[in-house]
C-alpha cells in the first residue's frame, strides 16, 4: 500500500511519521504527478485558507477532486476535513472546498489557539482505552449528510465522520501518540 500525504502546508510531517511507524509506504504530494499510484491520501491539519489557495496554485485541485470523487480513500484531519467538506462556514469568500464529504463545518469553532484541548473519545470500531483527541483551533461539524456515518463524538458534536471512502476528523490523531485511527482507516482500505 502507498499512501500520499498532501504536503502543501500544515502537519504533513506528523502524518508521515505515523505512516512510517505503521510501516506504510508514503509519498509527499505537492504536484499532480505525486498522486500517481497512491492507494489513499491524507489531508493534514494546518491553515485551511492557505491550503485552499495552494491547491489551486499547485494544480492539484482538479486531479485531486477527480480521484476523490472516483473513490480514492482519504483521511482529512482538522483543516483537511475543512478541505474535504461540502460547505465551510466562517471561511474566506474565496475559500472553495473540494466538496467530497457531505458535511458542513465551521472553521475555528472551538476558539483560538489558547482554547485548544484534549478529550478522551470513544471511536466506533476501535477497542481498548479511549482515543486521546487533540483539538487545536478545531472546526465543528454542524451538519452531517444522510450518507455520512458519525464514528466519534465529543460533547454531542460529531468529531470523526466517514462518508464512503472519505473520513474527516475535527481533531489531530497524528499528534496523539496513538496510531489506532490511522490503523482503522488503513484496515478499511486493505479489506
Amino acid at each position: 500500500m502507498k499512501v500520499g500525504v498532501l504536503a502543501l502546508q500544515g502537519a504533513f510531517r506528523e502524518h508521515r511519521e505515523v505512516l512510517d511507524a505503521l510501516d506504510i509506504e508514503c509519498v509527499e504530494v505537492r504536484v499532480p504527478e505525486h498522486l500517481g499510484g497512491v492507494d489513499a491520501l491524507i489531508l493534514p491539519g494546518g491553515e485551511s485558507t492557505t491550503m485552499t489557495r495552494l491547491l489551486d496554485t499547485s494544480g492539484l485541485r482538479e486531479p485531486l477532486t477527480g480521484l476523490l470523487r472516483d473513490g480514492l480513500p482519504a483521511l482529512g484531519t482538522c483543516a483537511g476535513l475543512i478541505l474535504a467538506a461540502v460547505e465551510v462556514l466562517d471561511g474566506r469568500a474565496d475559500q472553495v472546498p473540494l466538496g467530497v464529504l457531505d458535511v458542513t463545518v465551521r472553521r475555528n469553532a472551538y476558539g483560538r489557539q489558547r482554547d485548544s484541548f484534549e478529550a478522551d473519545l470513544d471511536v466506533v470500531g476501535i477497542t481498548g482505552p479511549s482515543f486521546p483527541g487533540v483539538f487545536i483551533r478545531a472546526p465543528v461539524v454542524e451538519r452531517v449528510g444522510a450518507g455520512v456515518e458519525v464514528l466519534a463524538e465529543h460533547a454531542g458534536e460529531a468529531v470523526l465522520v466517514r462518508g464512503g471512502a472519505v473520513w474527516g476528523s475535527t481533531f489531530h490523531p497524528e499528534l496523539s501518540g496513538d496510531l489506532r485511527v490511522h490503523q482503522r482507516f488503513l484496515q478499511e482500505i486493505a479489506s
